[in-house]
């Protein structure tokens, strides 16, 4: 069955159709989650979360577009109405006017499963600024609409994050060299 024909069976509320669907894009659509959450039950609701949603509002998807990329903008969406309804009372400060560090963090000694759990251990606005900026590729403009914030906060977050990752990946690689004796 094609891509097509298995969303118009799901448009029709075809529960086969939506098990398979599940199953075509759960794995894929679960690494998306896992970068927005703090640790692997988290995301595990979240990908639930935007089954849901995506099967409540498959009739609105009209084959515009990578139907995939829908699919992925659900989950970040769910993600983040996960994180606003969980949001902190304190707000992060910042500077409008604050340059964002280049800051190189994948290293040939650093596995991927390192890399994902200190993204997951980022305070949740950091994670999330982050994710959407450095991962997903979206502007700061989009992520100060997308998290309701300011667009010099969304930039201060990233270099906070991006500050907060490579002091961790300093701190691993510290604790990984060799140590050599004196005689």
């Amino acid at each position: 069955m094609s891509i097509e024909q298995l969303i118009k069976k799901c448009k029709q509320q075809d529960l086969k159709s939506q098990e398979q669907l599940y199953r075509l894009f759960s794995a894929k659509l679960f690494g998306v989650c896992l970068k927005y959450s703090r640790n692997y039950q988290e995301a595990q609701d979240n990908l639930q979360d935007a089954f849901l949603t995506i099967f409540d509002k498959i009739k609105q998807y009209q084959g515009k577009g990578s139907f995939e990329g829908w699919l992925k903008r659900i989950v970040i969406n769910t993600a983040l109405q996960r994180y606003r309804k969980e949001q902190r009372v304190f707000e992060i400060m910042h500077e409008e006017n604050i340059k964002e560090p280049e800051v190189e963090i994948i290293e040939e000694d650093i596995s991927l499963k390192f890399l994902l759990s200190i993204i997951q251990e980022l305070p949740d606005r950091y994670r999330m600024v982050f994710n959407l900026y450095a991962l997903d590729g979206f502007s700061h403009k989009e992520i100060a609409e997308m998290m309701s914030i300011s667009v010099g906060t969304s930039k201060s977050n990233l270099a906070r994050a991006r500050q907060i990752l490579k002091e961790k990946v300093a701190e691993k690689k510290s604790m990984n060299k060799p140590t050599s004796f004196a005689k």
